[in-house]
C-alpha cells in the first residue's frame, strides 16, 4: 500500500507509514495515477478524487451527514416560517426552504466534511507523502475536495428539482445569479475547510473547530432565518458574513428580485471572502500533524 502512495507522489520515499484510510488512499491513487513522466495534472486530479470517494463511500457517518442533512434539516424549520409575513417580502415558502437546502448543503455535505478529511489525511500522512513527488499542493487540496463537491453540487440540483416539483417554486427568474451563488458557496466552503483544518489538532476535534462557522451561517446567512425578515441593521450585518452572499444570490436567482447594485455588492463580498480563504490556507495551512 505504501508504494501505492509513493507511485501517486511519483517519489521513492518510503520510510513514512500510514495506517487504516491512508493506505487505502495510497493504494487508490496508485490504480489510477499513471506513471512518472506522464502523469497530468488532471490525472493526478482524478485519482486523488477516486481514493477520497472511495473514504467517503466507507464513512457512513460522513456519508449520512453529506445526503440526508441537507434534505431534512429545511423542514425542521418550516413551523417558525408560518409566523413570518413571507408575502410581503416577496418570498415564499417554498423558495425559503429551497435556499436553506442548498445552504445546508454548503455547510454539511461540503464544509464539515472536508473539515474532517483534511485533518485526517494530515494526521495520517497522506499529505506529507504526497507532497514529497511532482503533485503540487493545489492539486492535493483540491483532489481531496472534489467528492465532497461534487455531493455538494448533486445535493444543490436534487434541491432544485424536487422544489420546483413539490412545492412550486419553478425554474430560477435569473438563472446566471442562482449558478453563481451555487459555484460561489461551493468553492468558500471548500476553502473554508481547509481554513478550519488548519486550526485543528485532531479528528475528533474537527467537529468541534467546525461548529462557530456552521452555527454562525445557518442563524444569519439567510438558511434557518430570510434576512429580509430580521431588523435592517442586524441584516446588514448578517450579509457580511462569508456565506450569506452566495445565499443571497441563490435566493436573488429565483425570485429575481436583486437589483444590478445589489447584485454588484453581493459578489464582491463572496470574491473578497473567497481572497482571503484562499490567503489564509496559502498563509496557515499545515501539511504535517500538529504535536
Amino acid at each position: 500500500m505504501n508504494d501505492g502512495m509513493d507511485d501517486a507522489a511519483n517519489s521513492g520515499t518510503d520510510s513514512t507509514a500510514t495506517t487504516g484510510a491512508g493506505r487505502t488512499a495510497c493504494g487508490a491513487a496508485h490504480a489510477a495515477v499513471p506513471p512518472a513522466g506522464r502523469a497530468t495534472p488532471g490525472r493526478r486530479l482524478r485519482a486523488l478524487a477516486r481514493a477520497e470517494l472511495t473514504l467517503l463511500g466507507r464513512n457512513r457517518t460522513a456519508v449520512f451527514t453529506a445526503l440526508l442533512v441537507p434534505l431534512a434539516l429545511p423542514f425542521s424549520v418550516r413551523p417558525a416560517l408560518d409566523q413570518l409575513d413571507l408575502k410581503g417580502q416577496g418570498l415564499s415558502v417554498g423558495t425559503v426552504l429551497l435556499t436553506a437546502a442548498i445552504g445546508f448543503a454548503f455547510l454539511f455535505a461540503v464544509y464539515t466534511s472536508l473539515v474532517s478529511a483534511y485533518v485526517s489525511r494530515r494526521e495520517e500522512l497522506v499529505l506529507k507523502r504526497l507532497r514529497t513527488g511532482e503533485i503540487g499542493d493545489t492539486e492535493i487540496l483540491i483532489g481531496t475536495a472534489l467528492p465532497s463537491l461534487c455531493v455538494g453540487l448533486a445535493q444543490c440540483v436534487i434541491v432544485a428539482v424536487g422544489c420546483g416539483l413539490l412545492l412550486g417554486t419553478g425554474a430560477p427568474e435569473e438563472p446566471l445569479l442562482a449558478v453563481l451563488g451555487v459555484v460561489l458557496g461551493l468553492v468558500l466552503s471548500a476553502a473554508l475547510a481547509a481554513v478550519t483544518a488548519g486550526i485543528t489538532r485532531t479528528v475528533e476535534s474537527a467537529q468541534v473547530t467546525a461548529l462557530p462557522l456552521m452555527f454562525l451561517s445557518m442563524l444569519g446567512s439567510g438558511m434557518a432565518v430570510p434576512l429580509e425578515t430580521l431588523p435592517d441593521r442586524l441584516a446588514d450585518i448578517c450579509r457580511f458574513l462569508p456565506l450569506s452572499p452566495a445565499v443571497r444570490l441563490v435566493q436573488g436567482g429565483w425570485t429575481g428580485r436583486l437589483s444590478g447594485q445589489e447584485t454588484l455588492v453581493t459578489l464582491v463580498i463572496a470574491l473578497a471572502w473567497t481572497a482571503l480563504a484562499v490567503f489564509a490556507v496559502q498563509r496557515w495551512f499545515r501539511w504535517e500533524p500538529r504535536r
